[in-house]
Protein backbone atom coordinates (compact mmCIF):
# COMPACT_ATOMS: atom_id res chain seq x y z
CA UNK A 1 0.00 0.00 0.00
CA UNK A 2 1.40 3.16 -1.07
CA UNK A 3 1.42 5.88 1.60
CA UNK A 4 -0.73 8.73 -1.05
CA UNK A 5 -3.43 6.19 -0.61
CA UNK A 6 -3.58 6.46 2.77
CA UNK A 7 -3.24 10.09 2.77
CA UNK A 8 -6.60 9.97 0.82
CA UNK A 9 -8.63 9.20 3.77
CA UNK A 10 -6.82 12.70 5.84
CA UNK A 11 -8.38 16.03 5.45
CA UNK A 12 -4.83 17.68 4.49
CA UNK A 13 -6.11 21.28 5.40
CA UNK A 14 -3.80 23.42 7.81
CA UNK A 15 -6.32 23.75 9.86
CA UNK A 16 -7.43 20.41 10.65
CA UNK A 17 -6.69 19.88 14.11
CA UNK A 18 -5.12 16.34 13.70
CA UNK A 19 -2.45 18.28 11.26
CA UNK A 20 -1.70 21.00 14.10
CA UNK A 21 -0.24 21.97 16.77
CA UNK A 22 -2.54 21.06 19.76
CA UNK A 23 -2.22 24.27 22.45
CA UNK A 24 -2.08 23.65 26.14
CA UNK A 25 -5.22 23.37 28.32
CA UNK A 26 -5.22 26.57 30.42
CA UNK A 27 -5.22 27.09 34.37
CA UNK A 28 -8.68 28.74 34.38
CA UNK A 29 -10.05 24.86 32.04
CA UNK A 30 -8.49 23.07 34.76
CA UNK A 31 -11.99 21.23 36.70
CA UNK A 32 -14.40 22.98 34.49
CA UNK A 33 -17.58 22.30 33.06
CA UNK A 34 -16.32 22.49 29.41
CA UNK A 35 -13.37 20.17 30.26
CA UNK A 36 -15.66 17.61 31.60
CA UNK A 37 -17.75 17.60 28.39
CA UNK A 38 -15.06 17.52 26.31
CA UNK A 39 -13.31 14.39 27.92
CA UNK A 40 -17.29 13.07 28.41
CA UNK A 41 -17.44 13.24 24.60
CA UNK A 42 -13.50 11.43 23.62
CA UNK A 43 -14.57 8.59 26.49
CA UNK A 44 -17.81 8.33 24.66
CA UNK A 45 -15.74 8.20 21.32
CA UNK A 46 -13.44 5.72 22.11
CA UNK A 47 -15.83 3.37 24.00
CA UNK A 48 -17.57 3.16 20.58
CA UNK A 49 -14.46 1.51 18.90
CA UNK A 50 -13.66 -1.52 19.82
CA UNK A 51 -10.22 -2.15 18.82
CA UNK A 52 -9.45 1.68 20.04
CA UNK A 53 -7.28 2.04 23.02
CA UNK A 54 -6.94 5.71 23.58
CA UNK A 55 -7.76 8.84 21.86
CA UNK A 56 -6.43 12.35 21.30
CA UNK A 57 -8.59 15.89 21.54
CA UNK A 58 -7.65 16.21 17.91
CA UNK A 59 -8.80 13.28 17.10
CA UNK A 60 -12.63 14.24 17.59
CA UNK A 61 -11.56 18.05 15.81
CA UNK A 62 -10.44 19.92 19.06
CA UNK A 63 -7.28 21.29 18.97
CA UNK A 64 -6.41 20.93 22.92
CA UNK A 65 -3.64 19.01 24.67
CA UNK A 66 -5.56 16.20 25.92
CA UNK A 67 -5.66 12.23 25.65
CA UNK A 68 -7.88 9.75 27.19
CA UNK A 69 -6.70 5.91 27.47
CA UNK A 70 -9.10 3.34 27.97
CA UNK A 71 -9.04 1.23 31.04
CA UNK A 72 -8.70 -1.87 29.13
CA UNK A 73 -5.16 -0.82 27.44
CA UNK A 74 -3.84 -1.51 31.13
CA UNK A 75 -2.55 -4.71 32.53
CA UNK A 76 -4.68 -6.13 34.86
CA UNK A 77 -1.98 -6.08 37.71
CA UNK A 78 -1.68 -2.20 37.43
CA UNK A 79 -1.73 -0.62 40.58
CA UNK A 80 -2.83 2.73 39.14
CA UNK A 81 -4.32 3.20 35.78
CA UNK A 82 -5.09 6.94 35.11
CA UNK A 83 -7.14 7.73 32.14
CA UNK A 84 -7.51 10.94 31.27
CA UNK A 85 -3.73 12.88 30.32
CA UNK A 86 -3.76 16.92 29.99
CA UNK A 87 -0.69 18.82 28.90
CA UNK A 88 1.05 15.47 28.62
CA UNK A 89 4.81 15.51 27.98
CA UNK A 90 7.72 12.75 27.38
CA UNK A 91 9.92 13.43 29.72
CA UNK A 92 11.83 10.36 29.01
CA UNK A 93 12.69 7.50 26.96
CA UNK A 94 14.58 4.32 26.38
CA UNK A 95 17.25 4.36 24.28
CA UNK A 96 16.10 1.05 23.22
CA UNK A 97 13.51 1.14 20.32
CA UNK A 98 11.54 -1.57 18.93
CA UNK A 99 9.57 -2.45 15.95
CA UNK A 100 5.78 -2.56 16.70
CA UNK A 101 2.88 -2.89 15.15
CA UNK A 102 -0.24 0.28 14.87
CA UNK A 103 -2.84 1.26 13.86
CA UNK A 104 -5.29 4.75 14.30
CA UNK A 105 -8.63 5.38 14.48
CA UNK A 106 -7.99 8.60 12.50
CA UNK A 107 -6.61 6.11 9.73
CA UNK A 108 -9.22 3.30 10.10
CA UNK A 109 -8.09 -0.23 9.18
CA UNK A 110 -4.88 0.63 8.10
CA UNK A 111 -1.82 -0.89 9.86
CA UNK A 112 2.09 -0.73 9.61
CA UNK A 113 5.11 -1.14 11.29
CA UNK A 114 7.08 1.97 13.06
CA UNK A 115 10.01 2.42 15.96
CA UNK A 116 8.87 2.89 19.23
CA UNK A 117 10.98 3.56 22.64
CA UNK A 118 10.31 0.42 24.53
CA UNK A 119 9.57 2.52 27.86
CA UNK A 120 9.07 6.11 28.82
CA UNK A 121 8.08 8.54 31.39
CA UNK A 122 5.46 10.89 30.64
CA UNK A 123 4.67 14.27 32.91
CA UNK A 124 1.14 15.54 32.74
CA UNK A 125 -1.89 16.89 34.63
CA UNK A 126 -5.46 15.36 35.55
CA UNK A 127 -9.35 17.22 35.20
CA UNK A 128 -8.22 19.23 38.54
CA UNK A 129 -5.07 20.20 37.05
CA UNK A 130 -2.53 18.08 39.55
CA UNK A 131 1.07 17.33 37.81
CA UNK A 132 1.73 13.81 37.97
CA UNK A 133 3.80 11.46 36.37
CA UNK A 134 3.46 7.90 35.13
CA UNK A 135 6.30 5.89 33.89
CA UNK A 136 5.37 2.70 31.65
CA UNK A 137 6.72 0.33 29.38
CA UNK A 138 5.16 -2.13 26.53
CA UNK A 139 1.73 -1.29 25.53
CA UNK A 140 1.19 2.23 27.81
CA UNK A 141 4.67 3.12 26.44
CA UNK A 142 3.83 2.73 22.90
CA UNK A 143 0.34 4.33 23.76
CA UNK A 144 2.31 7.29 25.15
CA UNK A 145 3.90 7.62 21.81
CA UNK A 146 1.04 7.48 20.00
CA UNK A 147 -1.29 10.02 21.21
CA UNK A 148 1.75 12.64 22.34
CA UNK A 149 2.35 12.62 18.13
CA UNK A 150 -1.51 13.16 18.03
CA UNK A 151 -0.66 16.06 19.86
CA UNK A 152 2.03 17.66 17.96
CA UNK A 153 0.16 17.20 13.93
CA UNK A 154 2.03 13.58 13.95
CA UNK A 155 0.09 10.39 13.17
CA UNK A 156 1.84 7.20 12.56
CA UNK A 157 1.51 6.88 8.92
CA UNK A 158 4.74 9.68 8.86
CA UNK A 159 7.34 7.65 10.42
CA UNK A 160 5.65 4.01 9.57
CA UNK A 161 6.36 1.66 6.68
CA UNK A 162 5.03 -1.85 5.69
CA UNK A 163 1.05 -0.35 5.84
CA UNK A 164 -1.91 -3.07 5.20
CA UNK A 165 -5.45 -2.40 4.53
CA UNK A 166 -7.49 -4.53 6.70
CA UNK A 167 -10.89 -5.28 6.85
CA UNK A 168 -13.12 -4.34 10.03
CA UNK A 169 -13.11 -8.07 10.37
CA UNK A 170 -9.93 -9.13 9.84
CA UNK A 171 -8.70 -6.27 12.09
CA UNK A 172 -11.08 -7.83 15.11
CA UNK A 173 -9.39 -11.35 14.53
CA UNK A 174 -6.30 -9.75 14.91
CA UNK A 175 -7.06 -8.51 18.29
CA UNK A 176 -8.14 -12.07 19.89
CA UNK A 177 -4.31 -13.27 18.78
Amino acid sequence: MKISDIVLQIDERKDNPLRGEARLVKNSEFGSEELERIIAAMTRALSREEDGVAIAAPQIGLPLSLFVIAEKAYPEDAKWKPLVFINPRITKASKKMEEMQEGCLSVRWIYGKTDRAISVTLEAYDFNGNKFTYGASGLIAQIFQHETDHLHGILFIDHGHDFEELTEEEAKANMKK
